[in-house]
């Protein structure tokens, strides 16, 4: 007889044991059962089992597969056991293995896989049932390779597996990644019939997707014959898990003009993909659509469509969803906080923080992470010591904007204190927080503290921890020792664009032009796509390294040149005394349609000051406020008076003196006073001696007539 049959033999001996019970018994039976049941339409379930598990009277068996399902529900391992143990006692030696099995599904909802394991394993018989039952309370655990594990061995056994069953194998396939298994799975579902499942067939896009098969999961996603609004929401999310935005926000489309409904969750996934790719057109297109169809008042999908605008940089929509009565919660709250934050409007993301009622740690990390971004250390580091004082709430997130606070304020007490806290709380193997801490130690010059971290976190260091610490020697003139550590890299992982373009900067600082050579070569042989970073990097260095040729031919064979590669080739031109070359660029630069930036104008008075352009160069100036709305800087002003001193026009100098917005820094007085000295104006020359004189006393100065070039003391 086989499984199937020895479960119809037990359950007629049940029945006929039941059906000859005395009647005395019966009677009693049948009031307790009506108690039970009472108890259980009020919702009494301990009173319920507690009746149950005084009666040595077996019940029927709806009656134990009702407290199974509501001993799931409500969690209640104790009153789980006791059914359990009823029904085992008073069936014995042969209780219903549909009810064992259930016992197995209550046990792994509540969350005791080895109460069900032992239940299992000690079944007189199973059923196809049973196996599912386990399967599916491992996979429910977290358990997923104990799941695949008892899988194989069902498989191997010849016992048939239901569709809940491939749907639980194909989620644990999908949480540990594991694809040639799930292609296994897919043949067995083909097989036994089960591909019409939408079902399954969405957990097989599920899992191809989460493995990284895109394609294979759009093939899947195109032979469901009726996909419904999980499939169609499963599809979207996994386009955005594996970065392809784009195509998310285009089968959410597809959905619509399929004229199925979105979930709120596949809202909010379309609107995290015109967020990550600042699609604020499309953003705006499905905030229609969720007002047409009614979810513009769900929670999920007015938090989603202001974290959209706020991204997207359109803070006065993100506002005026925010000010709807249904939308303010702590994550709209947060959204719009990190918005304005974000966005430059710092003062006004603050007022908003200080308004909020509550606060998690996501809510402080945004407005921390609006104050590191835009460099407001002071305000930052005030923010850091209200919040400890506030909250002990703190994630790896928290911790390494902190560290960016004590890298930008070159406080490195304050971030050994921080290492010293990360240390004690047991986060310093979190890879970020990690990073954090090297990109700290390094920025404040303390590079033997960086390297023992760095060898430290040797076990799980990457790409960013490599080039954390190859920057911090080449920012601090380093560069060869840069070098060697990028043959070292090389042994362990695959240097990325970031860190190549650190070593053609520390190439062009040690003007090493053969190893920038060597870097150059090695991006096109290993297919390194050079992007518009990677070629203004080895412009500089060609440029620096004194191969204006090489520099040129890089900035020729780029695609399209954006305002950083001209800026590049300019500012390479000067490098090589070339201005006049500059000055031409530019003028090519201008017919592009690409508009200059303080940089460029930078390097263009530069070449003014090695061509000895002066009327050019004053135009040059001007034309900054005037035509270009460009606020010079003080670099342009240090450069006008080269200019002007340089080629001694002393009363263009003492004029132009006389118009700055602010008063002259000390080496700009000292260049006003060498230059006075040379070319003998007095006036200007004793008023330059005054002004260094109050601004260093320590040191005397004063102006006198000379017959060589040089300032005097």
């Amino acid at each position: 007889m086989g499984v199937n049959g020895n479960a119809a033999y037990v359950f007629n001996r049940v029945l006929q044991r039941n059906t000859h019970q005395p009647k005395g018994l019966r009677a009693e039976s049948e009031a307790l059962t009506t108690t039970i049941v009472t108890h259980l339409n009020f919702g009494r379930l301990r009173e319920a089992v507690s009746i149950l598990f005084a009666s040595p009277l077996p019940f029927p068996s709806s009656l134990y597969a009702r407290l199974f399902q509501m001993c799931s529900t409500n969690a209640a391992i104790v009153e789980a056991r006791k059914v359990e143990s009823h029904l085992i006692a008073t069936f014995s030696p042969t209780p219903p293995i549909f009810l064992l099995n259930r016992a197995i599904e209550t046990y792994g909802k509540c969350g005791r896989l080895d109460d069900a394991k032992e239940l299992f394993e000690e079944m007189p018989q199973r059923n196809g049932g049973s196996w599912n039952a386990m399967i599916t309370a491992y996979a429910q655990g977290g358990c997923e390779k104990k799941a695949l594990w008892l899988f194989s061995s069902m498989n191997r056994l010849g016992i048939c597996a239901n569709e809940i069953t491939f749907a639980s194998v194909l989620g644990s396939c999908a949480a540990v990644f594991e694809l040639f298994l799930s292609k296994q799975i897919h043949g067995l579902i083909v097989k036994y019939g089960f591909g019409w499942n939408v079902i399954l067939g969405s957990s097989l896009v599920d899992v191809y997707g989460k493995c990284g098969v895109m394609s294979d999961a759009r093939r899947m996603f195109d032979e469901i014959e009726n996909p419904n609004a999980i499939t169609w929401n499963v599809i979207v999310r996994r386009y955005l898990e594996m970065g392809n935005e784009r195509e998310a926000v285009v089968m959410f489309f597809k959905m619509i003009r399929a004229n199925f409904r979105p979930l709120n969750f596949t809202f909010s996934n379309a609107l995290v993909a015109c967020s990550s790719i600042s699609a604020l057109l499309e953003g705006i297109q499905i905030h229609g659509v969720a007002i047409r169809i009614g979810y513009e008042e769900d929670e999920v999908v007015s938090s989603s469509l202001i974290d959209m605008y706020a991204k997207c940089g359109d803070l006065e929509s993100a506002r005026g969803i925010f000010e709807l009565p249904s939308s303010k919660n702590l994550i709209s709250w947060t959204s719009v906080v990190s918005g304005y934050a974000m966005n430059g409007r710092v003062r006004e993301a603050r007022e908003l923080f200080n308004e909020m009622s509550e606060r998690n740690v996501i809510t402080w990390n945004a407005m921390l992470a609006g104050y590191t971004r835009f460099r407001q250390w002071e305000e930052a580091l005030e923010l850091v010591f209200l919040m400890r004082k506030e909250t002990q709430d703190v994630d790896h997130v928290t911790l390494g904007l902190i560290l960016n606070v004590c890298a930008g304020l070159l406080d490195v007490e304050l971030g050994k204190q921080v290492h010293g806290f990360i240390y004690r709380h047991g986060l310093y193997s979190n890879l970020f927080v990690g990073n954090a801490l090297l990109h700290m130690y390094g920025k404040c010059g303390n590079l033997r503290s960086a390297k023992l971290w760095f060898y430290q976190i040797s076990h799980w260091r990457d790409k960013i921890s490599w080039n954390a610490l190859l920057t911090s020697h080449a920012r601090h003139g380093l560069s060869e020792e840069a070098m060697t550590m990028f043959g070292e890299m090389q042994w362990e992982t695959t240097p990325s664009e970031i860190t190549l373009c650190t070593l053609l900067s520390a190439c062009a600082n040690i003007f090493a032009l053969e190893q920038g050579k060597q870097i150059h070569g090695f991006m096109i042989r290993n297919s390194y796509e050079i992007n518009v970073a990677g070629r203004g990097a080895l412009v500089d260095m060609y440029s620096k390294c004194r191969c204006l040729e090489y520099a040129v031919k890089v900035f020729k064979e780029a695609p399209s040149q954006d305002l950083i590669l001209w800026n590049s080739m300019i500012l390479g031109c000067c490098h090589n005394r070339r201005g006049r070359d500059a000055l031409r660029l530019f003028e090519s630069m201008e017919e592009e349609g690409v508009g200059p930036d303080h940089i460029t104008f930078q390097g263009i008075l530069l070449a003014c000051v090695y061509e000895g352009l002066v009327e050019i160069g004053t135009e040059y100036f001007n034309s900054m406020s005037n035509k270009f709305c460009i606020i010079p800087r003080l670099e342009h002003y240090e450069s006008m008076i080269k200019l002007y001193s340089r080629h001694g026009l002393m009363d263009e100098l003492e004029n132009f003196i006389k118009r700055m917005p602010f008063e002259p820094t000390v080496t700009m007085w000292t260049r006003v006073l060498s230059a006075c000295t040379e070319h003998g104006h007095s006036r200007l020359g004793k008023r330059a001696a005054e002004k260094l004189n109050e601004l260093n006393p320590s040191t005397q100065y004063h102006f006198q007539i000379m017959d060589t070039s040089r300032g005097c003391k």
